[in-house]
């Protein structure tokens, strides 16, 4: 009984001989939806178009575009570079063979074509790359369930930072935002350039609202002190990267990964833990000096001193936008990566508009345009 139309896969014919073409159509319409190509120019343009065959079967001896040629160029492009392509063709030397495996080929059937044979490869073929786009639809599948179980970790440890500190809500949506712009900005830089690419930018961006996790183990008088702190307050304060650090080493074993350097908790463990260091090795908790710090961490550092300074808090008044970058350009060399501060310069005016876009309080959308407003 013939398959329905409406669901039988489609073979692209791709011949200079109309016989031949009359041929397959007449073998292969019973089962199969079958199109028709009388050169390689115009096969490639079937094969490549919105509707894209589910198996090609290839002349090699053509005018124009050789075979060979039509299954590389098949083979090159995104759209057809999947499609099973079985040969059909006179030549029959174990040489014309092995050079129709070698651009890409599923089969090779010599003409004149035995009718039996040819149905029964087809059939292998087709049943082959239905497994296929079945197996990779599985990893698709389970690649965006992998995605969204990272996505609703970080977010989960990123809420716990939210409901601990009223200031916040707005500071983690300003510095991932700075984060991701830096490091888009960065990674055509040399430098940079083996360790920033879009999938660590997306993760850096994700992770970047646990870079302050651990000020869930500061105590409120500590963390909500509207005055000076004293010394022995700031090393309590200072502990929260180590609180943090742990918090997500924590997370990571019960996911059976602690520690591991392939962990999607990686840079978020990296930023929490480090985001304090400074480039000239005079930051905590580890003194770590230089590029031994992690990118991660470097990035979050420029980052949040931007945020912070600009921003109300129980102990001052936010600085405008003149003021911190000012701040910070002083700071090249010393307290951040001097490739970063140059970037975020060039960056200000961004910096400036996100920091508007997501301000917390309103006076604070006065006080910056003051000494800013010519920026916009």
């Amino acid at each position: 009984m013939p398959i329905s139309p409406a669901v039988r896969p489609t073979i692209l014919v791709v011949d200079d001989s109309p016989e031949n073409l009359n041929l397959m159509v007449e073998l292969l319409k019973d089962d199969y939806n079958v199109r028709v190509a009388p050169n390689g120019e115009k096969g490639l343009a079937l094969a490549q178009s919105d509707h894209p065959p589910d198996l090609i079967l290839l002349d090699i001896m053509m005018p124009g575009i050789d075979g060979y040629e039509v299954c590389r160029r098949l083979k090159a492009h995104a759209v057809s570079k999947k499609i099973p392509v079985i040969f059909l063709t006179a030549l029959n030397e174990v040489q014309d063979e092995a050079k129709g495996f070698e651009v890409g080929g599923v089969d090779y059937v010599t003409k004149p074509v035995s009718v039996p044979i040819v149905q029964a490869r087809v059939r292998t073929h087709l049943n082959l790359y239905d497994q296929t786009r079945h197996l990779e639809s599985l990893v698709r599948q389970k690649t965006l369930e992998l995605e969204n179980t990272q996505d609703v970790t970080i977010a989960g440890l990123a809420t716990l930072a939210e409901y601990r500190d009223n200031e916040t809500g707005g500071h983690i949506l300003r510095t991932k935002s700075y984060v991701r712009l830096l490091a888009q900005n960065l990674k055509g830089l040399s430098r940079f350039r083996g360790e920033l690419d879009d999938e660590v930018i997306d993760l850096l961006y994700k992770s970047a609202p646990l870079h302050d996790i651990g000020k869930v183990g500061v105590q409120d008088r500590i963390l909500c002190k509207p005055g000076k702190l004293t010394h022995e307050e700031i090393v309590e304060m200072d502990r929260h990267v180590v609180f943090g650090r742990d918090a997500i080493l924590e997370a990571e074993k019960l996911l059976g990964r602690s520690g591991d350097q392939y962990s999607f908790l990686r840079f978020a463990r990296e930023i929490a833990y480090s985001h304090h260091e400074r480039w000239d090795g005079c930051g905590y908790p580890e003194k770590m000096k230089g590029d031994a710090i992690p990118l991660s961490a470097r990035l979050m550092a420029l980052a949040d001193v931007y945020d912070a300074l600009i921003s109300k808090r129980v102990y001052k008044p936010p600085y405008s936008h003149k003021q911190a970058v000012d701040l910070i350009v002083k700071g090249k060399g010393t307290q951040f990566d001097p490739d970063i501060v140059d970037t975020f310069v060039q960056l200000q005016q961004e910096f400036f508009n996100i920091a508007m876009k997501l301000v917390d309080h309103e006076e604070e959308r006065v006080t910056l345009p003051k000494e800013a407003v010519r920026l916009l």
